[in-house]
């Protein structure tokens, strides 16, 4: 078995795990299937592969399961992967091209479908973004700084799950989820906002986004 380096590198082009919006066992599965990538040629297996990688205590006691990442183990002799199923057939087949009728029934289809894309509603694009902050040192009240984080709010912005995670010598820093509406929030601003909180907070990143 091998694994499907140029699919796994298109999945996680807009995704930060194999599943879902948080570490799972699916993650583990594939992770433990290659070493770290190239960074020039998959930057994007490359960025997740170091993400799961500072779970790797927890590894064991992720939840979910490796199915979602069997997907991208293929077997030699494997055949090419089926055309996207959302893909949409508008001109029939080819052995009707010069026909008339054929030409006026995919005239048909092309508008029908046409329409339908138009009138179809679109949903506001939001993203799910889990950021990092850290504190000063071992002796900065960590709840305090979590409440002033959580304390920022604006239209389009939801605080999700939160998290303690050690960073050495005492410290841990604060990896929190946010959902944002993407033309409502400026994740730059909201980096600004935090920084405003400078009794708590040194500084903070941007560990793993995901479009919805």
């Amino acid at each position: 078995m091998s694994l499907n380096f140029n699919a796994l590198e298109q999945h996680l082009t807009t995704r930060s795990y194999i599943e879902g919006y948080t570490p799972s066992q699916a993650d583990v599965h594939v992770y433990n299937l290659l070493t770290a990538p190239e960074p020039s040629k998959y930057p994007h297996s490359a960025r997740w592969y170091s993400h799961i990688k500072s779970y790797a205590a927890e590894h064991a006691a992720l939840p979910g399961t490796s199915t979602a990442g069997q997907a991208f183990v293929q077997s030699a002799s494997a055949p090419a992967a089926a055309a996207d199923e959302d893909e949409v057939d508008l001109f029939g087949d080819d052995d009707e091209e010069d026909d008339a009728e054929a030409e006026r029934l995919k005239a048909e289809r092309v508008a029908a479908y046409n329409a339908k894309k138009a009138n179809k509603p679109k949903a506001a694009a939001k993203s799910v973004v889990t950021l990092e902050v850290k504190p000063w040192d071992d002796e900065t009240d960590m709840q305090a700084l979590e409440d002033s984080v959580r304390s920022i709010e604006q239209e389009g912005l939801v605080w999700g799950a939160s998290k303690l995670v050690a960073v050495g010598y005492g410290i841990k820093k604060l990896q929190i989820t946010v959902v944002v509406e993407d033309e409502l929030v400026s994740l730059d601003d909201l980096q600004e906002k935090l920084a405003e909180f400078d009794d708590y907070v040194q500084s903070s990143d941007i560990a793993a986004m995901q479009k919805l």
